[in-house]
């Protein structure tokens, strides 16, 4: 007699969606009805447990599949004592090794539920296999089989993969390489890569909108604004994070095999140059260059660049919210500045805080003024001490590559005489490791360098001075665009809210040190109610 409340489940799994064509469903769906009505058991056709696409050697299906699923509520004891799981063959259940897929199997059947394979029609529950012992070895022989079928499929894939990866790098394959997903934007029309216009235009927006600061919801919005569907042109919020990482924006591909990495340059066409695509790494490797939060973004603070004069702590901003006009936007006095440790009540020698516009308005000033700017942009010697120690790596890299090169041709010498010495073997597997690792450095200047030449670039006061009136307006946008242009110019503004020598919780002006990407100091003393600059030089006042 069946048990109260248990069903009949149907699994279904194919490593390839195009299986799904095939009549083994339809099959499989006929057996588990008919089984599930010859003993007086309902089959739950609203949970039809599907997996198209997840492998089974992998454990895809247990990972982010429905069988994952099924599994944690067999633990939570949501599937009723007595139930039964019909699957095809046990090699749908699982291709991993032999003793996990066991275990899960046991997992299933200890907790009181039946597995029925619908090829053999043989059933697995604890009442049979303890009157068959033999059906637990036949079942594992099953999973060993399947294991081994699929093991020996990976290693044939990886070396086909591993040796056109090889070829590409060579010069001697430029065909297809099926590995991983392919750039939405592009398309293969048999014969080449194509651009996919509508999308390619869609990427580049989203690109140009990620320089300026905009955050991901911010940049589907203006998509939208402009027709594009990101839904249609898969660039969700997430993707759209993901995608100023992607190799294939400058025509590489990179693939992954065992512990060896191949990156395949020009496998699709470009949509950057490396200088563009280097420049795009720096902004990423910027933690702050992201929104601001909160509903008036930032233009000094929560950048990473913005400090206290006098305990060296980071400087904060504290907005009022609570007093916001029915505009959106926060009368001056209610949008302040403070150090980070005042705020908590920590140890800072000058308390308080002050009005933050004051601060923002001088330095919108003095930014939009092209002789102030171009001035504060002059580039000093970081490129000559960066240029020094690329040179210096590069010539380390060749050093490396020379001694590789003596090792690789005694292993061949050694090769033609009979066995290479293992010595020799371990020697070039600790230069490739090396030349890895000084390769590294190699790319990481090159980049560093690239961002340098961007920061020093001539400045552009007049966009400074478009964006003056928005940000004082709290415009979001305008402000999104300047702190973004704030962390391109400044890399330290040292703020001393009552003064270098403090005056006192009624001082009437700041002080404030601004230092530029290249080098550039800058004193200024300000108004703290007007930001109007009382004095400018290069040294304290």
């Amino acid at each position: 007699m069946p048990k109260i409340g248990a069903k009949v489940y149907s699994y279904l799994r194919f490593s390839d969606p195009k299986q799904a064509a095939g009549h083994s469903a339809d099959r499989q769906a006929q057996y588990a009805k008919a089984w599930a009505a010859e003993r007086g058991l309902v089959l739950d056709e609203s949970l039809t447990l599907r997996d198209e696409g997840l492998s089974a050697y992998h454990q895809k299906h247990i990972k982010q599949g429905a069988l994952g699923v099924f599994l944690q509520a067999v633990d939570a004891g949501r599937i009723p004592e007595g139930s039964v799981l019909v699957v095809e063959g046990l090699d749908r259940l699982s291709r991993a090794e032999p003793i996990l897929a066991q275990a899960q199997l046991a997992q299933i059947i200890n907790a009181g539920i039946s597995v029925v394979t619908a090829s053999d029609g043989r059933e697995y529950n604890r009442q049979s296999l303890k009157a068959q012992p033999m059906d637990l070895v036949y079942s594992l022989l099953v999973m060993i089989r399947a294991h081994e079928e699929s093991d020996t499929k990976s290693k044939r894939v990886k070396a086909a993969i591993r040796r056109q990866c090889e070829g590409w790098v060579a010069g001697t394959y430029r065909g297809l390489i099926r590995n991983g997903a392919d750039p939405h934007w592009l398309e293969w029309d048999g014969a080449a890569w194509q651009f996919v216009p509508a999308r390619v235009e869609a990427v580049r927006f989203a690109l140009d909108c990620y320089r300026q600061g905009l955050g991901a919801k911010r940049t589907l919005e203006l998509m939208q604004e402009k027709g594009m569907d990101p839904a249609e042109l898969k660039l969700g919020g997430q993707q759209l994070y993901r995608l100023v990482h992607l190799q294939p924006l400058r025509g590489g591909k990179r693939i992954s095999v065992d512990d060896d990495e191949f990156i395949l340059e020009d496998y699709y066409p470009r949509l950057l140059s490396d200088t563009e695509f280097a420049e795009l790494s720096a902004l990423t490797g910027q933690r702050h260059r992201r929104r601001g939060k909160g509903a008036i973004p930032g233009v000094v603070t929560s950048i990473g660049l913005t400090w206290c004069g006098y305990c060296g702590s980071a400087m904060e901003a504290q907005n009022q919210m609570s007093k916001v006009r029915p505009d959106g936007t926060l009368m001056p006095g209610h949008r302040r500045l403070a150090c980070s440790v005042t705020a908590e009540h920590s140890e800072c020698r000058v308390h308080g805080s002050c009005s933050v516009v004051p601060l923002e308005r001088a330095l919108m000033d003095y930014c939009s003024d092209q002789m102030n700017l171009q001035r504060f942009m002059e580039p000093v010697d970081q490129a000559t001490a960066l240029r020094a120690r690329l040179v210096e790596a590069r010539t380390e890299v060749q050093k490396v590559e020379q001694q590789l090169e003596r090792v690789t041709d005694a292993l061949l010498a050694g090769e033609s005489e009979g066995a290479a010495p293992l010595a020799f073997v371990r020697k070039a597997r600790e230069l490739e490791q090396e030349l890895q690792v000084r390769q590294a450095s190699v790319q990481q200047l090159e980049r560093e360098l690239a961002g340098l030449a961007r920061y020093q670039s001539p400045a552009d006061a007049a966009r400074w001075a478009s964006l003056a009136e928005g940000v004082m307006a709290q415009d979001a946008e305008s402000r999104e665009r300047v702190r973004q242009m704030m962390m391109d110019t400044f890399s330290q503004i040292v703020i001393y809210l009552r003064g270098i020598r403090p005056a006192g919780r009624k001082a009437p002006f700041m002080d404030v040190l601004l230092i530029s990407r290249s080098g550039q100091r800058r004193w200024m003393r300000l108004d703290r109610k007007s930001g109007e600059w009382a004095v400018g030089n290069d040294r304290p006042v």
